[in-house]
């Protein structure tokens, strides 16, 4: 199946329906198919073929999500950014993509053209262009991309300080969302309200859920923090993904305003777990709403499911595979290990993505062979245990990376940001804990404060340490394990 495949679908069951709304208005399920053509139109009229890609960086907005589905027939490769890119990863993944065009907020579309030779259009100005070759009756182009083409680069934080492109065919998007949905059951009527940017996967999956269930997708678009819950009870939300941070505020408004009942039905919750509390305080907040742990990474999108059913059950469990999925634990010597033991969560199926653009060797060591199949199997480097009844419990992630906020990341690009601060010597990051908060080290005669407003130029705000120390000299080099280790040592002995 084909990413468009599912708007087709929903557009004719249900065209009047309610598809997508955001502040400045809402379109229909038939609305929506007619501009994604156009939108494919247009892209033709530039020379995008199948294959090429086309980068988009821009907010939330109903426009976006014609974008995504229009880039689909034209066979484009859709690239899509979060708009908090800063110019530092911007620059790596323009080089990294090679894109045909771009397409950005109005107002930043003179600062792209600063960083690449391809044309960078604001989306103002191509929409413009799309409702014309819509009220033309324009359609996309007759010769469309296959299932096994590309159909999304996601670029996410990797074992290199450059952002990495995860390669996701149409296949694997479309098994995924529909597998996703098997167990999740987005229906007609269902109203799915995100804050998440379509950027990242899990948002980016609430447009293919919300069209499966012929729901209505609500963009949140910059909703101020305190209208969030308003916002949520007067679309009439039933459905809310949550990373921590947001369920949190939701969680803490909700119960400082009760109002009416909500709507809401569901929380899902992926990126890092839950802490107890916001999960009670959400069940307090929205009455009769369950709240769903998950488990997932970019390179096969989601791995496990707490059935929403037994949401109250095993607390500290992310659920069962996905129909079609496999998930194994291997241990040390990559056989696998008995029910409860930890080992490493590999994952086989449908969802796996084909591995990462441009990358071999990182594809090679994360996307291997089955030694009795043959099946490309993905290792994810995350940790986790199996009960005897299948359950995966999640344990940790490999060494330099982590999950802040929300958004994945990893200690070597934000050590790589801090290098490229004029007077940074060295740095070092040590991802968060229970005891202890993202914190930087740095070799530097620069102020800790100077650092830190630096590097928020460098990255997205969720990637900014929440500390900088300012030492003299390292105690051993930036590679070695035990520098790390005693880093550590010095920032919990200074926290005790």
């Amino acid at each position: 199946m084909l990413v468009h495949s599912l708007l087709d679908r929903a557009a004719a069951a249900a065209p009047d329906a309610d598809a997508v709304r955001d502040g400045r208005g809402r379109w229909a399920y038939r609305e929506l198919a007619r501009l994604s053509h156009a939108f494919a139109a247009w892209l033709a009229e530039r020379g995008v073929r199948t294959g090429d890609r086309v980068l988009v960086r821009l907010p939330n907005s109903r426009h976006l999500v014609g974008v995504v589905y229009g880039a689909s027939r034209a066979g484009a490769v859709l690239v899509p950014l979060n708009p908090g890119m800063k110019e530092f990863h911007l620059r790596s993944v323009l080089a990294d993509s090679e894109p045909a065009l771009a397409i950005v907020a109005d107002e930043d579309a003179s600062a792209v053209r600063k960083l690449t030779s391809v044309a960078v259009h604001g989306i103002g100005d191509v929409w413009r262009e799309v409702e014309r070759l819509a009220d033309d009756g324009r359609q996309a182009p007759a010769a469309g991309p296959a299932p096994h083409d590309i159909a999304f680069l996601i670029y996410t934080s990797g074992s290199t300080a450059a952002p990495k492109g995860v390669v996701c065919p149409h296949r694997q998007v479309t098994f995924a969302a529909a597998a996703i949905n098997a167990v999740l059951d987005y229906h007609p009527g269902d109203v799915v309200f995100t804050r998440l940017p379509l950027s990242f996967d899990y948002g980016l999956y609430q447009i293919f859920l919300s069209a499966l269930g012929h729901a209505e997708l609500v963009l949140a678009d910059d909703a101020s923090d305190t209208a969030l819950v308003n916002r949520i009870r007067s679309c009439g939300a039933t459905i809310v993904p949550v990373v921590p941070s947001l369920g949190a505020m939701l969680s803490s408004l909700g119960r400082r305003d009760p109002g009416s009942t909500p709507t809401v039905r569901m929380f899902t919750n992926t990126g890092a777990a839950l802490p107890a509390a916001t999960v009670a305080g959400l069940r307090e907040a929205f009455p009769g709403a369950r709240v769903v742990r998950m488990y997932g990474i970019t390179e096969c999108k989601r791995v496990t499911i707490m059935p929403p059913a037994q949401d109250r059950e095993r607390p500290d469990a992310v659920g069962l595979p996905l129909p079609g999925t496999e998930v194994l634990i291997l241990d040390a010597d990559g056989n696998p290990a008995p029910a409860g033991q930890v080992g490493e969560i590999v994952v086989a199926g449908p969802t796996v993505m084909a591995g990462y653009w441009r990358a071999p060797e990182l594809t090679d060591r994360c996307y291997r062979p089955a030694p009795d199949t043959g099946e490309i199997r993905l290792h994810t480097g995350d940790y986790g245990l199996l009960d005897e009844d299948g359950y995966l419990y999640f344990e940790g992630r490999r060494d330099d990376m982590f999950k802040r906020k929300g958004h994945r990341m990893s200690t070597v690009e934000i050590e790589a940001a801090a290098m490229d601060v004029p007077g940074v010597r060295a740095a070092a990051v040590l991802p968060p804990t229970d005891r202890h908060d993202l914190t930087l080290f740095v070799e530097s005669d620069l102020a800790p404060q100077a650092v830190l407003r630096e590097l928020a130029t460098r990255l997205e705000p969720p990637k900014v340490p929440a500390v900088c120390h300012v030492l003299e000299r390292f105690p051993l080099t930036l590679n070695g394990k035990n520098e790390r280790q005693q880093l550590t040592s010095l920032l919990e002995g200074s926290t005790a």
